[in-house]
């Protein structure tokens, strides 16, 4: 297949493309998960999940209308419109402007952070594996932690618009969990990029460099950073779910003390936009635990994808190698997006002062000796 006119085109245009291809991707699977999330939920729970909601065009065919309808395929579109279309009224005793302005700025990161996420790689002509991403930079990692971070501001802002003291309460402990976890989280990925850079080489923190290093020949060269640091892939989990903010950490929203936190006074369309933008930040998130720790687009530990296109005898094909890589990428990401909601459907919320203690006290320190640890250990190899 000839993609050369695509290659060929002003690199303005194709980094255009690129983007709105990646949102018009992201946007329906963000959207999607919240009826994944219903079906999951009515099935570790036993009871019916979304099973009525169908056009009434297709209603009337026998066996494809009965067999759509059990699935709830159309209950997506349904929740669509119902918030398109929903009355979305303004309390009066809210701060209009930065009410209206949070949501907004909900969605900017979780849509920005997949821009330095490579989602897939193919192989050109010359056999070298290119990544299918929009901006590979060199800080990757970096540019991830600093914009997803962003995104507390919009629950901090909504809370503090609504004029209401839950909402208030939300975004107080949205901020102080982002500050507890966050920490973790970065000296959970300090040991991985320690081994990628070895020394004398070029110094990197590419999301697509961390990949390649988990698809070299050798024992240590293909092994799965997930295998080789347990501890760090444990520590950015659990960071993960806080910074997401899943339950079991779900302490912004916590409905159970805080009526609906920093979303209370929300409804509609301005409040679905808060949930898109937690599903977007949740994808890119498996994301990231997926390049960093389940070898990307590898398909196996010791089986990379130059391997496996050999064996399908697709190396002379960029255009089919860049889509079983996609394929495998969000294969393993859907896996992980499963297993956040199947937490939150099984474990209970943790109380906040469980929250804080986990973070400060058990995260932190384990991470901190995880990082000592390992940059022992390299130092030890790399002088043996």
């Amino acid at each position: 297949m000839d993609v050369s006119l695509y290659f060929n085109l002003p690199a303005w245009l194709r980094v255009t493309l690129q983007g709105v291809a990646v949102i018009v991707v992201l946007f329906p699977l963000a959207a999607a998960c919240s009826m994944a999330e219903r079906k999951i939920s009515a099935w570790i729970q036993g009871r019916p999940g979304p099973n009525r909601t169908i056009p009434p065009f297709l209603a009337w065919i026998p066996v494809v209308a009965p067999l759509l309808q059990k699935l709830g395929l159309f209950q997506l579109a349904a929740d669509g419109g119902k918030f398109v279309f929903k009355e979305d009224p303004i309390p009066g005793h809210v701060n209009k402007v930065y009410f209206v302005l949070a949501p907004i700025l909900a969605m900017i990161p979780a849509l920005t952070t997949i821009a330095v996420v490579p989602f897939g790689a193919y192989l050109d002509s010359a056999g070298r594996t290119v990544p299918l991403v929009l901006a590979n930079v060199d800080v990757g990692i970096l540019a991830v932690f600093a914009v997803a971070s962003l995104s507390v501001y919009s629950v901090i802002l909504a809370g503090w618009a609504s004029n209401s003291k839950y909402p208030f309460l939300g975004g107080v402990r949205a901020s102080a969990q982002l500050i507890s976890y966050e920490l973790s989280m970065t000296l959970s990925v300090l040991p991985v990029f320690l081994w990628v850079n070895a020394p004398g080489g070029p110094g990197t923190l590419s999301l697509f460099d961390a990949v390649q290093s988990q698809s070299q020949p050798g024992f240590w060269g293909g092994m799965w950073y997930g295998v080789l640091m347990p501890v760090s892939a444990f520590i950015f989990l659990v960071a993960l779910f806080a910074e997401t903010n899943r339950q079991p950490f779900d302490m912004p929203e916590s409905e159970a003390d805080l009526v609906g936190g920093f979303h209370t006074e929300y409804g509609a369309f301005k409040w679905s936009l808060f949930f898109v933008a937690e599903y977007c930040h949740m994808i890119v998130g498996s994301g990231v635990f997926v390049l960093l720790f389940l070898g990307g687009w590898n398909p196996l530990p010791w089986v990379s994808l130059e391997t496996l296109a050999g064996w399908l005898h697709l190396a002379g094909s960029p255009v089919l190698t860049g889509v079983l890589a996609t394929l495998l990428f969000l294969g393993k990401v859907v896996a992980f997006i499963f297993f956040f909601m199947w937490v939150r459907w099984t474990l209970p919320r943790f109380r906040y002062d469980q929250v804080m203690k986990l973070g400060w006290q058990k995260l932190l320190p384990l991470s901190i000796a995880n990082l000592i640890v390992y940059a022992i250990v390299i130092a030890l190899i790399e002088r043996a």
